[in-house]
């Protein structure tokens, strides 16, 4: 691997001065960051991995677990432990790769997938990040401002919600750390204390097969629970290097990985465990046309539930921001060319009106009839495939991507990354999918296996890239390819 002084002269580095000033707009967009630029620490990414997941989004993965898998407590906490190991875990090691590349996460999965074949998980990933998970988090900061304010109107405080994480974004890397150093106190505060309350009150239940996705069992609750919390902690990870490319390469990449790792695996299980916690308290009813923050009520003293509430609206910010930042970073990934110096400022404006729109729309909601674990199966379903892809080629080429130059190489063609992928989703969801819409055949035949798409995803990319890369190589060298 070439060293970072000889990458900067073969390779698009990021114009302009930036340093570490906070108050001024990030400029460029993907571009290699140069060595002069690069600052930060380690631990810095403990907050700016805990803040986006203290949020109701994530409270809400452990309520399905006990409200619509029908699982036993205990069930239900250990799919959410595990689920959230897995998904920290990659989220880990993708982040200890940001200071050696220099690079953005979907930037870097060009080596793989070939400049035009990137395409596939960098417009999945735009789409998942700002439109997806972009309104998911919105809409409920809107409901919790409306609720703790008397908002009457809910498009004026989802307009509120936008214009807050919108502008953070606008000004990019700098502040999107700082700002998520700042919440995490607030946010840390509340929802600690939130939780304590909330288990407090909740108590042990058994398996309820009157549940409306209970097909499996307690079993198949379990594995629900596992993809649905594996779905929502790796949902982060097509994002990981993005906060950590401007860190030094001399820097202390476990150190990186580690503090990436437990940042979002803390937050994730104390908050899921709330969230299944909060759906056994007595006396609480889920009905699908319910406001879900309104749950937290019969759990909280008055005080401390309007404290949560507007823990609620800063924690969809704090989640926000990130998405607005990295969709970005994956929009300009595509490869369409803007000529401006701030492509990656305009592209958040951008993001971020479109997804104003669709949401006062769509008014889309994070409930019981909302779907919202469908989409983080759906998630979970192309982000697996992805990770195979790009754990193949890594583990292939021992890390070493020469002089970079890969990543920005418009003639770097190779069909093994867009194939494996592809050919490993459309599998892993024919046969294992367990959605509303459609359920594979083998979770029909064994229901108790509950949706393991993700897994399977996984490993077959996995293995299908391994093979894809040494037929290309074989073919290559041989001159028929």
């Amino acid at each position: 691997m070439a060293s970072a002084e000889v990458v900067e002269q073969r390779v698009p580095t990021r114009e302009g001065e930036y340093g570490e000033r906070i108050a001024a707009v990030e400029p460029g967009g993907v571009e290699y960051i140069p060595l002069r630029e690069r600052h930060g620490r380690p631990i810095d990414l403990f907050w700016t991995w805990m803040s986006p997941n203290l949020e109701f989004a994530t409270v809400y993965v452990g309520v399905l677990g006990i409200v619509l898998f029908g699982g036993s407590l205990g069930t239900v906490v250990a799919g959410i432990v595990i689920g959230s190991a897995l998904g920290s875990l990659t989220h880990a090691i993708l982040s200890s790769w940001g200071p050696r590349f220099g690079v953005p996460q979907m930037v870097q999965g060009r080596a793989a997938f070939g400049y035009r074949g990137n395409i596939l998980p960098a417009g999945l990933n735009t789409f998942t990040a700002a439109i997806g998970w972009f309104i998911v988090n919105s809409v409920s900061g809107a409901f919790a401002l409306m609720a703790l304010f008397n908002i009457p109107l809910f498009w004026l405080a989802f307009l509120i919600v936008v214009a807050a994480q919108v502008l953070v974004a606008f000004f990019g890397h700098n502040l999107v750390h700082a700002f998520e150093r700042y919440a995490f106190v607030p946010l840390a505060i509340i929802f600690g204390l939130a939780t304590i309350f909330i288990l407090a009150h909740s108590h042990a239940v058994g398996f309820n097969a009157k549940a409306p996705i209970a097909f499996g069992g307690d079993i198949g609750a379990f594995m629900l629970t596992t993809a649905a919390a594996f779905g929502y902690a790796a949902g982060w990870n097509p994002y990981a290097s993005d906060y950590t490319r401007y860190q030094r390469p001399t820097v202390d990449r476990r150190a990186v990985g580690w503090w990436a790792g437990s940042g979002v695996f803390l937050s994730c299980v104390i908050l899921e465990i709330a969230g299944a916690g909060l759906a056994t308290v007595a006396g609480t009813q889920w009905g699908p046309n319910d406001i879900p923050t309104a749950q937290l009520a019969h759990a909280l003293p008055d005080l401390l539930f309007k404290a949560t509430l507007l823990a609620i609206a800063l924690g969809a910010v704090s989640a926000n921001v990130l998405n607005i930042y990295s969709g970005a970073m994956s929009f300009l990934t595509l490869g369409i060319r803007l000529p401006l110096h701030q492509r990656r400022a305009i592209v958040a404006i951008a993001s971020g009106v479109l997804g104003l729109v669709v949401g006062i729309a769509f008014q889309a909601n994070v409930g019981p009839g909302s779907k919202y674990e469908d989409f983080l199966l759906v998630i979970s379903y192309w982000i697996a495939p992805w990770l195979g892809v790009v754990f193949a080629d890594h583990v292939l080429r021992r890390g070493d991507f020469g002089d970079e130059s890969i990543f920005f190489s418009r003639t770097h063609a190779t069909w093994a990354g867009f194939a494996a992928m592809l050919i490993a989703g459309v599998v892993s969801i024919y046969l294992f999918a367990a959605q509303a819409l459609y359920t594979g055949p083998i979770p029909i035949a064994a229901p108790q296996l509950g949706d393991l798409t993700f897994l399977v995803g996984f490993v077959l990319a996995f293995v299908l890239y391994a093979a894809f890369h040494g037929f290309s190589r074989i073919t290559t060298r041989s001159g028929t390819a």
